[in-house]
């Protein structure tokens, strides 16, 4: 016997978990994202199994740190792809259906995932970008990033030095104000 909205939920398959995930982007895929109502991506950073085994001593928060660092290195890979955009990074935080997102290997650590679509723009959560002050450090980064992951000591100090400007929160609804910045 139903009692009730909630049961009617359930039964469409609305109700489900939903989990946080972190997208990169630029200024212009975010402009993209406006005019089209959803980002057209398929691979960002979530807190997996994988990632859960290599920081056994991390609590939700620092796990949700590290795959949120992991999407802004993954914003400098774009931006080293763009030239013509603002050398900012944009992170975007949004919480889609687990349903819909799948480890991307089983590498301990890995944070990766591969969503089974676009993400609605009314699924983020928050979006992340730098500061004009991070734009020299951040446009250093983004030229290196590549050879800082394959070990190069000097590239991963260049990459470190945008690390070290934290991406300013914006709501949802401020979308327009930072496609202005």
């Amino acid at each position: 016997m139903k009692s009730g909205v909630t049961d009617d939920v359930e039964e469409a398959g609305v109700a489900e978990d939903k989990v946080r995930v972190y997208l990169a982007a630029t200024l212009p895929m975010l402009a993209q994202a406006r005019t089209a109502g959803e980002v057209a991506t398929v691979t960002a950073h979530a807190v997996t199994p994988a990632l859960r085994e290599w920081y056994v001593e991390g609590d939700e928060e620092e796990l949700e740190y590290v795959a949120f660092t992991r999407a802004a290195q993954d914003a400098l890979r774009l931006l080293h792809a763009d030239a013509g955009a603002v050398r900012r990074r944009v992170v975007l935080s949004a919480d889609v259906p687990g349903r819909s997102i799948q480890p991307v290997n089983g590498d301990l650590g890995s944070s990766e995932i591969h969503l089974a679509g676009p993400v609605r723009l009314a699924d983020v959560a928050a979006i992340h970008v730098d500061d004009a002050d991070a734009e020299t450090a951040v446009a250093a980064a983004a030229e290196v990033v590549d050879q800082a992951a394959a070990g190069d000591p000097d590239a991963q100090f260049t990459v470190d030095g945008a690390e070290d400007h934290e991406l300013l929160w914006y709501a949802p609804s401020e979308l327009a104000d930072v496609l202005d910045l």
